[in-house]
């Protein structure tokens, strides 16, 4: 079973995820923020990840091997719009909120391979 390591700040949308990727057969584990995912991914490696700028630079310094899905309801940082500029920080895939939970464990199959 893939392990995925899911990082949002609304506990809402934590729980929400989990859930949906739970019953979709993924092993999940939540963190609040990416402070406490980076230190979860360290004593606990994921194949998939899901989180900020910070957290994805991060991640991808400590090992690059993790699939990374950046999420985001929107904003900008500076000029740039933060989905594509999660995609150029190192995510993998990139998901706008609201997400539809479909597309939400489509997008994990397709990263992590059809078997969860």
């Amino acid at each position: 079973m893939a392990r995925v390591l899911v990082i949002d700040d609304h506990t809402e949308i934590r729980e929400l995820l989990r859930l949906t990727l739970q019953a979709a057969g993924y092993d999940v584990v939540v963190a609040p923020n990416g402070r406490k995912g980076l230190e979860m991914h360290r004593e606990w490696p994921a194949e998939l990840e899901q989180e900020g700028l910070e957290t994805i630079q991060e991640l991808r310094r400590q090992s690059p091997r993790p699939k990374i899905i950046a999420m985001s309801g929107g904003g900008t940082l500076g000029t740039l719009e933060y989905l594509p500029a999660a995609r150029e920080f190192g995510a993998d895939h990139a998901i706008g909120k609201p997400f539809d939970c479909e597309a939400m464990v489509a997008a994990v199959r397709e990263m992590l391979g059809a078997a969860g």
